[in-house]
């Protein structure tokens, strides 16, 4: 059951922490709330876009999708976590489509409030572009990693991801094998015997609930390319 109000959510996004209390309050009042179920297409690639969106509980993930309908998993998105910025602030059609992976609470900010705070606030834009850089940082992450590591270099790289994002060596278990594979560019057979080697070696180890890191330096010796 969500209980924070509209201006509680916005307070708790990241990217928003620097924006002062009048820009969150006229966002809150301007904002709507849906709800979606596991599997359902929140936004469609190529879709008009006019929204921005926060997810305030659940998780969604950034997919590209084939024509012979194979997903590439561009990120996975948590609570606090946006996505549709960048088609609310170039006009351009959305770039990829979102998924929900859980029960998911979305919040929805529309192009015109959103434009209208833009207009009036320094801050809110110096947060956008923040949000912006902060992506293409990633972005760029990962195109290393899929250019330049193995396939056990990349998994060492998502571990090590999912490591910083949670602050901590212990981490839940939120991707399943094949999660993993679409966000690598392997199969998911190869992901689970490469997660199973890491295990035997000491490496990490993994729970039902959740993965371990045991061996940082391991994992961070196979991110560095040869």
């Amino acid at each position: 059951m969500v209980s924070q109000s509209p201006l509680e959510v916005l307070r708790s996004v990241p990217i928003l922490s620097n924006v002062p209390e009048s820009d969150l309050v006229a966002l809150a009042q301007a904002s709507r709330e849906r709800s979606y179920p596991a599997g359902q297409v929140i936004l469609r690639q190529d879709a008009p876009g006019d929204a921005m969106y926060v997810v305030i509980e659940g998780r969604v993930k950034v997919v590209l999708i084939g024509e012979d309908g194979r997903e590439v998993i561009l990120s996975v998105l948590g609570p606090g976590a946006v996505f549709g910025e960048m088609a609310l602030l170039d006009d351009a059609p959305r770039s990829a489509h979102v998924i929900a992976m859980t029960q998911c609470h979305v919040m929805t900010l529309y192009r015109g409030a959103f434009h209208e705070r833009l207009r009036a606030s320094p801050d809110l834009c110096l947060a956008m572009l923040a949000a912006l850089s902060s992506r293409l940082r990633l972005a760029d992450e990962r195109i290393r990693a899929l250019s330049l590591l193995d396939v056990n270099g990349r998994v060492a790289h998502l571990l090590l991801q999912q490591s910083a994002e949670a602050g901590s060596d212990t981490f839940p278990r939120r991707l399943t094998h094949q999660n993993m594979a679409e966000l690598i560019g392997a199969s998911r057979e190869t992901v689970s015997r490469t997660l199973q080697h890491l295990s035997e070696r000491g490496v990490i180890e993994i729970g039902r609930r959740q993965v371990s890191i045991l061996d940082r330096a391991a994992l961070e010796a196979a991110v560095r390319p040869t």
